[in-house]
């Protein structure tokens, strides 16, 4: 397609007998209106007022245009609409929708802004960039790196979080540990090759409670996955069993997680476990009647088959005394295939096959968990130190709360029910719209032709039906 363009015009190819022209002065035009649905949100969860008091702002209050509310919620909201980069703030900072979004007090920029930011309501990459480089302590000699993020506060918000969505307490939860590879981007803090993923990178530790986000820990990649896992849990399950006493928790995690440090916490403090165990030749040799029985029913069927057996295993040295292990016998196209969990659940309470088809495999669900991070930019860490990036993670696991929180509360019953975050944004978040400014109020007009506006409609009646928090 032929164009002619300037750097504010743009000519395309005639269209029948139209001409088709674009140009970059519209006015306050957005294409991320349905934003207005995670504001609606927050005013009900309050998941971004917890997050900003864990700052500490040791500004001059007298010379200061952002504040930190509004910092850590510009931020948020552009993770959640798709803006990954500081730099892209500096466009977005003009964008009076996302200064709705942020609760800025004038939209235009205009009141509170000086000489040198006039119509520029937002803060632009360097002072967001700030935010995330400062150190744990600050100085008096430290001119601009002022506000300081307490870690171990943000580490409650997240179980706060999670509480707080629950009006009764719930019987039983299953907490599910996994690790991952987030991929370095040169030489940073931190930075390790890992031989499984093959690449320098960090191996951040997730914590989740079905969709609901505990702990987003990142590490180094020089260390076992279970590393520091048992600390995030004691922090996690005494924080929880403070709000729930009753409440029976049970832990699920691969095979990078059997370790005898975890099982043995775990028995101590009354939380069961269903964890991967790795295949040995003494495990196999444990199930071999059951491999030749699945293999002979493949053989005469076709089909993959399976069988399962359970019984007392202990390591010859690792282990402190013998547990219970189950045991899957599998023949596929490929081949054998044998698999072994072990657990502190007893037979009664789930027998062989449930406690591995229902109970182990559906942490499955929690690696799509980890795909929306991921979606939300969790991977964006490429700041030089381990610091900066873990506050990258923390607002990157903010978005991700936020909007779970809209699927959570605004989405049920509804075709996107259980539809991830990027989906989430495509449909429901991006949305065209004009604006404009009043002294009295904001006007915001919907593009027509947006293919949802009776879903939009639905959920933003839901929500506006919850209670506001206060």
């Amino acid at each position: 397609m032929q164009t002619q363009c300037n750097q504010e015009s743009f000519e395309f190819h005639p269209l029948t007998k139209r001409e088709v022209r674009a140009r970059f002065d519209g006015g306050a035009i957005t294409s991320d209106a349905g934003g207005l649905l995670l504001r609606e949100v927050e005013k009900r969860t309050g998941i971004l007022a917890q997050f900003a008091a864990c700052f500490t702002d040791r500004r001059d209050p007298e010379r200061i245009e952002h504040t930190v509310k509004e910092l850590v919620a510009q931020r948020v909201y552009a993770l959640a609409l798709g803006y990954e980069d500081l730099n892209d703030h500096d466009q977005l900072r003009h964008d009076p929708l996302l200064a709705v979004l942020a609760e800025k007090e004038d939209p235009t920029g205009e009141s509170r802004a000086r000489e040198r930011d006039q119509g520029k309501a937002l803060a632009g990459k360097s002072t967001l960039n700030r935010l995330e480089l400062t150190g744990e302590t600050v100085s008096e000699e430290e001119r601009y790196k002022k506000i300081v993020m307490d870690q171990e506060a943000v580490d409650r918000v997240w179980v706060e979080v999670f509480v707080q969505a629950h009006r009764e307490p719930p019987k039983e939860i299953v907490l599910d540990l996994d690790a991952t590879d987030d991929p370095v981007h040169g030489n940073q803090e931190g930075r390790f090759f890992h031989g499984y993923y093959g690449h320098y990178c960090y191996l951040p530790l997730y914590i989740f409670c079905g969709d609901f986000l505990l702990c987003a820990r990142l590490r180094p990649s020089n260390i076992d996955a279970s590393a520091g896992a048992v600390e995030e849990l004691q922090r996690i399950v005494g924080q929880i069993r403070q709000a729930w006493p009753q409440v029976k928790i049970t832990l699920r995690g691969d095979s990078g997680f059997c370790r005898e440090e975890l099982m043995g916490w775990c028995e101590t403090q009354r939380v069961d476990y269903v964890l991967g165990l790795a295949k040995n030749e003494r495990l196999k040799a444990q199930i071999a009647p059951e491999l030749e029985q699945a293999a002979a029913e493949y053989t005469a069927t076709g089909k993959p088959a399976r069988r399962f057996r359970e019984f007392l295993y202990q390591t010859r040295e690792s282990w402190s005394r013998a547990r219970r292990v189950v045991a899957k016998a599998e023949h596929l196209e490929k081949g054998s295939n044998p698999r072994f969990v072990v657990s502190s659940l007893s037979p009664q309470a789930w027998e062989a096959r449930a406690l591995y088809e229902d109970l182990y495999c559906a942490r499955g669900e929690m690696e799509n968990r980890i795909k929306e991070q991921l979606s939300l930019f969790a991977d964006r860490t490429s700041t030089a130190f381990l610091r900066s990036n873990q506050t990258r993670l923390y607002f990157s696991s903010v978005a991700y709360l936020l909007v779970e929180a809209l699927r959570r509360l605004g989405l049920a019953g509804t075709e996107l029910a259980r539809a991830q975050c990027d989906m989430l944004r495509l449909k429901l978040l991006k949305i065209g719209a004009q604006i404009r400014v009043t002294v009295r109020r904001v006007w915001i007009w919907l593009a027509e032709g947006y293919a949802y506006a009776q879903l939009f409609a639905q959920v933003y009646a839901q929500l506006r039906a919850l209670p506001l928090r206060r």
